[in-house]
């Protein structure tokens, strides 16, 4: 069996994107959301998603916040 080295070289390169983030667990309520028609809401219904959805964003970006300054406070305890 040979194979054709040439034909991969010729190939444009892609990223594999396994390697960035895991795939979404199918019933993960972050993908079931993004997946969700919102057709059949009403206008107060979108704006209550909305108000959740906001209000999710600040805990996480709370929580990323947190995370990095436990980092930071770790690296300069290390780093002395």
């Amino acid at each position: 069996m040979t194979v054709d080295t040439r034909a991969a070289a010729r190939e444009p390169f892609t990223m594999d994107t396994d390697d960035i983030a895991p795939p979404p667990r199918p019933r993960d309520p972050l993908s079931l959301a993004v997946r969700q028609d919102l057709d059949p809401l009403s206008v107060a219904e979108c704006d209550a998603r909305i108000a959740t959805l906001k209000a999710e964003i600040v805990r996480t970006q709370a929580r990323r916040d947190k995370a990095v300054n436990h980092r930071a406070s770790a690296d300069s305890i290390f780093k002395q």
